[in-house]
């Protein structure tokens, strides 16, 4: 089974910086997609960032330019790095990855998610 394990969150204040840091494990064969989503108490959790493995990327509209995400293929590694941070972006962020991994026989599909790292921004 592939696990995906967030690190990097805290608390900031508003126009600081994060570095989100997910590392999958476990019998991969290949990852395709790797995200980042969020979400907050009594709220449907949403998408931030999302990068497939030729690196295309794609964002929720509310980042405006201020997040990156970027993937490290040979660590299997994703990363998330948030500037100009709001109070707005107080949430957990969790990481997603999905893509192939090795069974007995053959490769099956995976689909794995972290179990959130705590962002909090300060005003």
């Amino acid at each position: 089974q592939v696990q995906v394990v967030e690190s990097g969150g805290g608390s900031v204040q508003a126009g600081g910086s994060l570095r989100l840091s997910c590392a999958a494990s476990g019998n991969i064969f290949s990852i395709n997609d790797m995200g980042w989503y969020r979400q907050t108490p009594g709220k449907q959790r949403e998408l931030v960032a999302h990068i497939t493995s030729g690196g295309s990327t794609k964002y929720g509209d509310f980042v405006k330019g201020r997040f990156t995400i970027s993937r490290d293929n040979a660590k299997n590694t994703v990363y998330l790095q948030m500037n100009s941070l709001k109070p707005e972006d107080t949430a957990v962020y969790y990481c997603n990855a999905d893509g192939y991994e090795r069974g007995n026989y053959y490769v099956r599909t995976f689909d794995a998610w972290g179990q959130g790292t705590q962002v909090t921004v300060s005003s």
